[in-house]
């Protein structure tokens, strides 16, 4: 599926696609959320990206508990929006690079458009989730804030230079964070649904976004949703050409630093 959206407008971007809302709405049903999650559950990213997806949920696990909370979630959505503003970032990097090939120039800007929906997306979801957190219970400024910012730090460095030389990797890491907080929300509605169907959203800037849920039930399911389309699309977006080009590129690149290492080495022994 392309979210992309060809005839949007720029304001239209920044409040949110029509049809990823469309598709945010399809998915509310059990069976179409089946249908589009299962081919894709068992995709097995590379070893790379499930160390770091591994560290990150760890260590999220280590400071806010497993079972998702308001809190939490304010943590993982200050954390989710930063892949998005990392591909955004690589892709103005090689965009300097590679301006005169139209072909690469196209897909990079593909890259930026998408990174723009699905940051404003994430954006949405911190913003909105950091009020209803606010009512339900104080938050610290340390672990609260200054932690999530650590880690959105080392994440984007991570997702920026992965893409950089093998694009699929970053999009794997995200694909498992995505994955992890797809499974803390679907958690958070089966442990809460009576308790959040009795619990209303107030926030302009949900409606300045384009969502107008009745209660906290629907708005958390709409960003479960948002969630597994995000997961589904980093793997969408693996160019699968491109990869088999960049691991050739690799190759040849660690035979050659071999190579000058092996000559390093030699020219010492005989100098010895």
């Amino acid at each position: 599926m392309d979210v992309l959206g060809a005839g949007t407008s720029s304001m239209e971007l920044i409040a949110g696609d029509k049809e990823l809302e469309a598709l945010n709405i399809q998915l509310n049903d059990p069976t179409q959320l089946a249908a589009y999650k299962g081919p894709l559950d068992t995709y097995r990213p590379h070893l790379l990206p499930r160390v770091f997806g591994s560290f990150l949920v760890f260590c999220g696990n280590l400071v806010y508990g497993r079972e998702p909370s308001y809190l939490k979630f304010r943590a993982v959505e200050i954390i989710a929006r930063v892949p998005y503003h990392s591909w955004s970032s690589a892709a103005f990097t090689l965009l300097t690079l590679f301006f005169s090939n139209e072909k690469k120039a196209l897909r990079l800007s593909n890259v930026a458009r998408y990174s723009r929906i699905a940051s404003d997306n994430e954006t949405m979801h911190v913003v909105v989730i950091s009020q209803l957190a606010r009512k339900e219970v104080k938050a610290g400024y340390v672990r609260h804030t200054l932690v999530p910012m650590l880690f959105a730090f080392f994440y984007f460095w991570a997702s920026y230079w992965m893409y950089l030389i093998r694009p699929r990797w970053s999009y794997e890491l995200n694909y498992l964070f995505e994955s992890h907080a797809f499974a803390q929300y679907d958690r958070f509605l089966e442990l809460h649904d009576e308790e959040l169907r009795h619990k209303a959203v107030e926030s302009d800037f949900l409606a300045w976004y384009g969502r107008t849920p009745i209660h906290q039930y629907d708005f958390f399911r709409s960003v479960r949703n948002d969630e597994i389309v995000h997961r589904n699309q980093s793997i969408h977006d693996i160019d699968e050409e491109a990869d088999l080009r960049r691991i050739r590129l690799l190759k040849r690149i660690a035979l050659f630093v071999v190579g000058v290492l092996l000559v390093l080495v030699a020219a010492a022994v005989l100098l010895v």
